[in-house]
């Protein structure tokens, strides 16, 4: 039996691989990835390397063994979801996994936002499969906001359509920790875990930790949907992407990513990472 984590090398699947190895022998845990020569520093670490392609269902055939516990990264391809998450499913159910893990989203079929869409139907594909599961539906990634400091120090401005709803982020890491535990622990067969950070803040109180950690004056603009599509558009995001994160926006001024259930602090035995701390490291490499 392995510990098998999909999409290894992307940003969320390298840190829960990352995770794993502190408490995991490099023989148990298998990265399956696209890239085999992306993978290469794993590989010399002991992990075992399984090459699959979401896209390329025979090549899934391959990824998994009967009794591992299998980690189902979301993929990255909004609108491409469903059919690359089918391929795995169908993968996982025919090698007879003991565990399929999800990365879905906050709220989960309650979650009535474009983003979620997916995830909801992915979440009924497990269910319908019979395989044994769990769902981490994650919340937001704290650094969908820190990724993103370089215009908003330009300007002086966070610019959004989000209101004065709240996020209840989390890191990446924090999310990641949550995902070794479920794959390494028992007890989680079944289960829904809802994974949040443990406060909740407006944008105007991130721009607020903006302004505290660089020392320049930071603004929250709240502006239309429409006019925030715009300006994301002319910033060069394709207008599906665009329309999807003004969605979202719309969401968070509904209260739908401001839930804190403290399923994530309890996966992981600790806080969940401050916003200010976040917000601190992405100043400090700025």
């Amino acid at each position: 039996m392995s510990i098998v984590v999909t999409g290894a090398t992307g940003e969320l699947g390298s840190l829960v691989v990352e995770r794993l190895l502190a408490t995991v022998p490099a023989d148990r845990i298998a990265a399956v990835v696209r890239n085999e020569e992306k993978a290469a520093g794993l590989a010399a670490r002991g992990v075992g390397i399984r090459v699959a392609d979401y896209d390329s269902p025979r090549t899934l055939s391959e990824a998994f063994r009967a009794g591992d516990r299998v980690l189902l990264v979301s993929g990255s391809e909004v609108g491409r979801r469903v059919p690359q998450h089918t391929a795995v499913i169908e993968a996982a159910r025919t090698a007879g996994v003991a565990q399929l893990a999800y990365t879905g989203v906050l709220g989960g079929p309650d979650a009535d936002f474009q983003l979620a869409a997916e995830h909801k139907v992915t979440e009924q594909l497990i269910l319908d499969s019979g395989l044994p599961h769990t769902f981490l539906r994650n919340g937001w990634y704290t650094e969908n906001y820190t990724a993103n400091l370089a215009p908003v120090l330009e300007h002086g401005t966070v610019v959004a359509n989000a209101g004065e709803g709240r996020v209840a982020s989390a890191t990446r890491a924090d999310y990641a920790a949550a995902a070794a535990a479920v794959l390494t622990g028992e007890g989680h067969l079944g289960a829904a875990y809802e994974l949040s950070g443990d406060v909740a803040w407006s944008l105007t109180e991130y721009a607020a930790t903006v302004s505290a950690a660089t020392g320049k004056e930071i603004t929250y603009s709240d502006v239309p949907a429409a006019a925030h599509r715009e300006i994301l558009v002319g910033a060069g995001l394709p207008e599906g992407f665009a329309s999807i994160l003004v969605d979202v926006d719309e969401a968070i001024r509904r209260g739908l990513l401001a839930g804190t259930s403290g399923d994530l602090a309890r996966l992981i035995g600790r806080p969940t990472t401050p916003l200010a701390e976040t917000v601190a490291a992405a100043v400090a490499t700025a």
